[in-house]
This record gives structure tokens, C-alpha cells and sequence, in this order.
């Protein structure tokens, strides 16, 4: 039966307060009038309506503010409209504590989401306020935001490195765990990159910074973290957009419910008390909820554990991928290729190394690096190369003091006009990469390198295939030897081994392998780009990848650890299954209230404490995420 109210007691001055009491243990939804000691009626009605006002006025704002910017009417204007229907029907006790829950409810909610927005931060509080900086044979202390490309900065043992630079002069290793999520230190030698953020453990080092504070990786991964948090997922969408129309359609039920009521001679005291009990009970904030409390939690987790992904409509397309195509330089490859040939056509080696260092020198490929260090090595001194000239999975030109010079792959030999001569058959045909160079259709000489498969690769790979993965597939600008090679070496088969490609191939390659379901591909090199963005979710790999690449991709891959991307594609699987069981559990809930309201005359305060309860199970349920941060398989 519904409550009547109506004859409660009030005389001399005083009130006998009816209190709900539930069965809770006993799971039983019958309620008890008990009669507490009596209280001044001026103290429960101040008790009640400060309770109003306290519970009742910042969801009322909220509510006005978006009907009155967005046209929209959110589930804040629900439960103040229920807490009022209840109050004018005498049961304003159980509209103060559908107030009071509904305001511990979202008090809850905000402090356990803010744990998943926490990143930003965090990530804030790495970056040092000032630095040693070295200039004119002296070292002073400046702020950091001082610091531009080009300055000298001092690193002694345990300090934080203020900004991106390399190393000119020190050895020492760096914890880099602040940035990669990778808590073994790396030993830092010169030349080497170091970030910022990162930990200086030992030795002394003079950095030169390559990257102001506006362009660091600190300042990529804030970017990052809060375009994520920006972004929403395609769920998150559907349930804002579910949660705004079912707010009005439970609105329009409950005025529906009351009339039908009224219409077959119920009282309006309790068609009312019934209509404010479905509105409480149909109020979809645990299905608005659910999605917003997985897809943060598990951005928050993916950051901590190195993978930073573009919102969650990236985190949810990587649920869904069943075929990865990989890069293989710099990305299956651990990128520090070495020289292992030299073969000058004309003038002696030294020579011929320092136009090739000279006209790679502008260059970020890894097989520029392998060129540098060699010259390095042997003390060689690059030439000046001026007006460079990128040509992605092909090579690259300039001009020097002779006039032009080009450095490049077969492809690119051959679009030159440049025949190749007998002396450089055998290394032509061998399993390293070769980089010809010449002047016009004159090829000057070639160059070797080999480059080692990265430590991660191998087990990278079959995690992920453990993970559910169909198809692995690898894809190189590279000559077929090589790519056999290191597909060998990776367990691939000769089917998933793509080599001599230019970048439009990539993409072609990717489209076609999308046409079977979602694909990633990831790289980190300039002509990674088009593929990376033609693929369902793009990986870019290491944050000192290519610009080009991390603007292009989905999602970040922090270290160089293919390890990595599997746990992420495994943690988006779990926060796919999560977000089902929340939906599934926030409906099922939703459906059982409303039909105790509608056939069961379920009371209104177990409408409440369901309605609440509901909503902070799911978003607990989602927050499990947090505790199992992205680490390495074993």
C-alpha cells in the first residue's frame, strides 16, 4: 500500500517524527513506524529545511544552468523535483535523505573519479622549477622556463633533468621511470637523449637543450593526458546522450503515472508519493556513470604505466583490433643501427663517410644516427650540406661545395639514373641495409649497416598473439634479405613479411587489412605518418619518436617497449568487459526499481538507497581499473 502521511501528529508545540526504518539484512522492503523522543516542531522544521537547502540548491543550479545554456535537462533536476513531490505529500524526511544520499553520492563520485584525473598533475609536479645553467665559464641558478635550444645546463647526482636535451659531456645513468613507466636505470652516454622529468642517479652532465619547457616530453604527455580527458569515447557518448532524453522521458512518465493514478481514484497525496518514487527509481545516473568511471580509470592507469592514448575513443578501438602491422626500423628494431661496410667507388673511405655523415647529419632516421657515430668514431669531420631535401622511404639529397649530393636506398639509385657496379653486387645481395651514395647518375659509393632486433620485439609479439590477436604483420621500405632476416628472428612467417615499400604502400597495405576488421599500425619515422593515420589506431613508439608521428597516432607508446603495447591492448579489453558489466548491472538495477515502484509499492527511501548504492557500485566497479596499472608480461 502507498504511505499516507497525512496524520502525523503536531500538538503543543511538538512533533512525533515518523522514522523509516528498512529491514536491511533481512532484505525486506516492508517499513516500521517507530515513534522517536519529541522534538520541538521549530528544530525538525530547521533541521529539514536546512537539509533542503543544503542538498537541494547545488544540484538546482546545476540543473538550471544547463537548461538554461544547453537547453538540456540533466538528472540533478530529477532528484530535486522528487525530493519536493515527497515534501508535499508529508514525507518531507525522505526527500532530505534522497537529498542528502544523492549529495554523499556525487561528493563520492567526484573524489573517486578524481583519482583518475589526477594524471595532469601528477605530471606537473615532475617538472623542476629551476636549473644549473652553464654560460661563460660559469654555472648560476635560472628558471627553467628561461632555458632555450642550444643553452648548457649542469646535471649533478639526483637532480631532475629540467628539460629535453643530449648529452655533451658526462656518462651516468637516468631513471627514466617518471617517463617511460620502466624502473630499470638506463646508462646514458654522449650524445645520448635525455628528457625531462627524468632522474639523474650518478656522474656529473653537461646536457644541451634541444626542446623548451612549452615543447618537452612532460609538456607532450599533459597535452596528451588532457586531450584524452577531453575526448570522449564512443560510449561516453551514447550515454550523455541516453542520460539527457531518458531524463525527460522519466519526467514525462512520472506526470504520466500521476494522472493515470489519480484517474483511478487514488488520493493525490499518494498518486504523488508514488510518482516521486519513479522518479527516483528510473533515474539513469548509474548508467550515465558507468562508462566515464572505466574509460578514465583506465586512461588514468595506461598513463602510469607509459601508454598514453587520445581519448577513449582510442582506448575502445584497441579493443577491437585483431591485426597489428608494425614498422620495422626503429620500431621492431631497436633504431641504433652500426655501420658494419664501407665501400668507397672513388677517393678513400674517411672521405667518402664524411659527405654521407655531412648529408645525414639533418636527418632524424635511425640510419642517419648509425652514419653520425661512425664518423664520430673515426674522427672523421661531416662536410657542410646545404638546402636538404627528405625523401620519405627513399633517401635523401642536398648540395655541398661541389654541387649536389644524395645518399638513399636502391629505389633511389634508381630514380637517379646510377648503375651498380660489380664491386657492390655481393653487398647488394647480402642480409644488411645498404645506403648508396652519389652525385647525379654517378654513385660514389655504398654503406652497410645492420641493425639489432629490440630486446621486447619477440615477446612483445607473442603476448600480444596470446591476447587474441589474429594476425601480425610487418612492413619495411627495406630490401626483402633484410626483412627476412629480422622476420626470422621474430617467428613471422614469409606472409607477414612486406618489404620495398614506399609509404603509400603502407597505407594501401593497412586499408586492406582493415577490410577484415580493425587494425593498428605502429611506427615512429616521418613516413609512418599516412599509415598511422589511415589505421583504426595508430601507435606511435618512444616519445622522442617523430613529431610527425605522435601528432598522426592514437596512442603513445612512452617507451621503446613492445611489451608495453600489449598490456595496453589487454587493459583496453578488460575496460571494454568492465564497461559492459556496468551497463548491464546499472539497466538491470534501473529496471528492477522501476518495476518495484510501478507493481510492488516499493517505499521511497529504498528507491533511494538502491538508486545510490547503484551508482557508487559502478563507479567502483570501474575504478578496479586504477589498481592494475599497464606493466610488462611476464
Amino acid at each position: 500500500m502507498a504511505h499516507d502521511h497525512s496524520d502525523e501528529a503536531v500538538s503543543e508545540g511538538e512533533a512525533d517524527v515518523p522514522l523509516t526504518v528498512l529491514t536491511w539484512a533481512g532484505l525486506g522492503i516492508a517499513t516500521l513506524d517507530a515513534t522517536v523522543q519529541p522534538l520541538p516542531l521549530g528544530l525538525v522544521a530547521g533541521a529539514l529545511v536546512v537539509a533542503y537547502l543544503a542538498g537541494g540548491v547545488p544540484p538546482l543550479r546545476s540543473a538550471l544552468s544547463d537548461l538554461w545554456q544547453r537547453r538540456t535537462l540533466n538528472i540533478d533536476l530529477l532528484m530535486v523535483v522528487a525530493a519536493l513531490a515527497a515534501a508535499s505529500v508529508g514525507a518531507a524526511l525522505e526527500g532530505a535523505v534522497l537529498l542528502a544520499l544523492f549529495s554523499v553520492s556525487g561528493t563520492l563520485e567526484h573524489r573517486a573519479m578524481g583519482k583518475a584525473r589526477r594524471a595532469v598533475e601528477a605530471l606537473m609536479q615532475l617538472r623542476p622549477e629551476t636549473a644549473l645553467k652553464f654560460e661563460d665559464g660559469a654555472v648560476r641558478e635560472v628558471q627553467v622556463a628561461e632555458l632555450v635550444p642550444g643553452d648548457l645546463v649542469i646535471l649533478r647526482p639526483g637532480a631532475r633533468v629540467p628539460v629535453d636535451g643530449r648529452i655533451v659531456e658526462g656518462t651516468g645513468h637516468l631513471d627514466e621511470s617518471t617517463i617511460t613507466g620502466e624502473s630499470e636505470p638506463r646508462l646514458k652516454a654522449l650524445g645520448a637523449s635525455v628528457h625531462e622529468a627524468t632522474v639523474n642517479l650518478d656522474g656529473i652532465l653537461t646536457v644541451e637543450v634541444t626542446r623548451g619547457l612549452a615543447e618537452s616530453t612532460v609538456a607532450q604527455m599533459i597535452r596528451l593526458v588532457t586531450e584524452a580527458q577531453a575526448m570522449k569515447a564512443p560510449s561516453e557518448r551514447f550515454s550523455d546522450w541516453f542520460g539527457q532524453r531518458y531524463t525527460i522521458a522519466v519526467l514525462a512518465g512520472a506526470v504520466l503515472a500521476f494522472a493515470v493514478l489519480v484517474g483511478l481514484g487514488w488520493t493525490l497525496d499518494e498518486a504523488l508519493y508514488r510518482a516521486a518514487t519513479l522518479l527516483v527509481a528510473a533515474s539513469p545516473c548509474a548508467v550515465v556513470i558507468s562508462v566515464p568511471a572505466a574509460i578514465l580509470s583506465a586512461l588514468s592507469a595506461s598513463a602510469r604505466g607509459g601508454v598514453l592514448f587520445k581519448g577513449g575513443a582510442a582506448l575502445e578501438r584497441l579493443a577491437d583490433v585483431k591485426t597489428f602491422a608494425f614498422d620495422k626500423t626503429g620500431t621492431l628494431t631497436t633504431g641504433q643501427a652500426e655501420v658494419t661496410g664501407i665501400l668507397a667507388l672513388q677517393g678513400d673511405e674517411d672521405g667518402f663517410l664524411a659527405l654521407v655523415a655531412g648529408l645525414e647529419a639533418q636527418s632524424e632516421h635511425p640510419i642517419a644516427g648509425a652514419l653520425r657515430r661512425a664518423a664520430e668514431a673515426r674522427g672523421v669531420i661531416p662536410i657542410a650540406v646545404r638546402d636538404v631535401t627528405s625523401n620519405p622511404s627513399e633517401g635523401i639529397s642536398g648540395v655541398d661545395s661541389l654541387g649536389p649530393i644524395w645518399a638513399g636506398n636502391a629505389r633511389m639509385r634508381e630514380r637517379m639514373g646510377a648503375t651498380l657496379p660489380p664491386d657492390l653486387q655481393a653487398m647488394a645481395d647480402g642480409s644488411e641495409t645498404l645506403i648508396f651514395a652519389g652525385r647525379g647518375d654517378r654513385l660514389l659509393g655504398a654503406v652497410t649497416v645492420a641493425d639489432d632486433l629490440r630486446p621486447t620485439a619477440r615477446e612483445g609479439l607473442a603476448a600480444l598473439k596470446a591476447g587474441g590477436v589474429a594476425r601480425i604483420l610487418m612492413m619495411t621500405g627495406d630490401r626483402a634479405p633484410v626483412a627476412a632476416r629480422i622476420g626470422a628472428a621474430l617467428g613471422l612467417k614469409d606472409s607477414e613479411i612486406e618489404s620495398g615499400l614506399l609509404p603509400a604502400d603502407k597505407v594501401t597495405l593497412v586499408d586492406a587489412a582493415a577490410k577484415r576488421g580493425a587494425v593498428a599500425f605502429v611506427g615512429d619515422g616521418v613516413n609512418d605518418a599516412a599509415a598511422l593515420a589511415r589505421a583504426d589506431v595508430g601507435v606511435a613508439m618512444g616519445v622522442a619518436g617523430s613529431e610527425v608521428a605522435l601528432q598522426a597516432a592514437d596512442v603513445a607508446l612512452m617507451a621503446d617497449d613492445l611489451g608495453r603495447l600489449a598490456a595496453a591492448h589487454a587493459l583496453a579489453r578488460r575496460t571494454r568487459a568492465i564497461i559492459r558489466q556496468n551497463l548491464t548491472f546499472a539497466i538491470g538495477a534501473m529496471l528492477v526499481l522501476v518495476t518495484g515502484g510501478l507493481f510492488f509499492n516499493l517505499p521511497l527511501p529504498l528507491a533511494v538507497i538502491g538508486h545510490e548504492g547503484g551508482t557508487l557500485l559502478v563507479v567502483l566497479n570501474g575504478l578496479r581499473l586504477l589498481a592494475d596499472p599497464i606493466r610488462r608480461p611476464a
